[in-house]
């Protein structure tokens, strides 16, 4: 049974899971209209648009951002170090389940990586006039790749509107140990470009 938690939440994630080293982070979301003909057009002000969010992994050493090979992203499907791989962009967010998947290897992460921290932000915001209020039922889960077990689930309940990205979630080392912080932050952030900023 998963374990469902709320904003400002942190839960241990090895240490109640011996033997956990490879995981899957899945997030969804769902446009909050959607017609008849499909999801272009939905919104008046989207330019006849999808709505493309895109999930992005920020790897901080000392909590900085050190370099862009430290940025995993549909431009960037793989870590330098391959403890990272994103296995695809999502460019409607229709249908159920996980709009986009993560796959982490723990073991694999450098030492000198002490936190990732996972952000959706939306594909041409401003062009489209879109934001995270056009959004719902948006969450970020964790699940064991080799039991296939759901750890834990974070939804995303808040009203987002005018924000047009997410910091969502951070997995991040305490001392041998790996821990889950639910953070569910918007902010105004045009683009990934922008997102990284806050960590330099």
């Amino acid at each position: 049974m998963a374990i469902v938690l709320q904003k400002g939440q942190r839960i241990d994630l090895t240490k109640g899971n011996p033997g956990l080293e490879k995981i899957m982070v899945g997030l969804g979301w769902d446009p909050v209209q959607k017609k008849a003909g499909g999801l272009r057009g939905m919104f008046s002000g989207g330019g006849g648009s999808n709505f493309d969010i895109d999930a992005s992994v920020i790897m901080l050493q000392n909590d900085k951002f050190a370099g862009k090979e430290n940025l995993v992203y549909f431009g960037n499907l793989k870590s330098s170090c391959g403890s990272i791989v994103h296995t695809g962009d999502n460019l409607t967010g229709d249908g159920d389940g996980d709009d986009e998947q993560i796959l982490i290897d723990l073991k694999k992460i450098p030492a000198s990586v002490n936190k990732l921290v996972f952000v959706v932000n939306i594909y041409d915001c401003k062009a489209r006039k879109q934001d995270f209020g056009m959004v719902k039922n948006a969450f970020i889960r964790v699940v064991n790749s080799a039991s296939k077990e759901e750890l834990l689930k974070f939804s995303l309940s808040e009203d987002y509107s005018g924000s047009t990205s997410l910091l969502v979630a951070e997995i991040y080392r305490n001392g041998t140990d790996w821990k889950f912080a639910a953070v569910g932050t918007g902010t105004q952030d045009a683009g990934l470009s922008e997102i990284v900023q806050k960590f330099a």
